[in-house]
């Protein structure tokens, strides 16, 4: 039987392949749909299609390319007001000065439980808009 109730969506951005299929895997266990991009131009391009309902970003500081881990951040919370964004770091303490308020910056490589966490509160709360 078909569920007419679509599946809410995690949104996966690293340039490493080994990281997006960690956090596919990770996030595949769960109730997400997940869509990984090896670049934020990509993960632009998922956002703006509108077929998913994406709650969770899961993205670098570090980024490769035009779209950066930061500016997507900030893209993600124009196109998807309430969007979780997950960004990890090496220095997370300075990466909240950059951030959009409604973020969570985490140590790189981020720990599955941290993710879970993040995951499991995207599903219960979405944040505010991302300004």
């Amino acid at each position: 039987m078909h569920n007419a109730v679509s599946k809410r969506a995690a949104l996966v951005v690293d340039g490493d392949a080994a990281v997006r299929d960690r956090a596919e895997t990770l996030l595949g266990e769960t109730d997400f749909d997940v869509v990984v991009c090896a670049n934020g131009a990509a993960a632009v391009d998922a956002l703006r299609e509108g077929g998913k309902d994406f709650v969770l970003l899961l993205t670098t500081a570090t980024l490769a390319g035009e779209i950066g881990g930061h500016r997507l951040a900030r893209q993600a919370g124009e196109f998807r007001p309430g969007i979780r964004v997950v960004m990890s770091t090496g220095t997370p303490e300075t990466c909240r000065a950059r951030m959009p308020d409604a973020a969570v910056c985490t140590r790189s490589p981020w720990l599955p439980l941290d993710v879970l966490v993040q995951a499991h509160a995207a599903m219960r709360e979405p944040r505010g808009p991302v300004a």
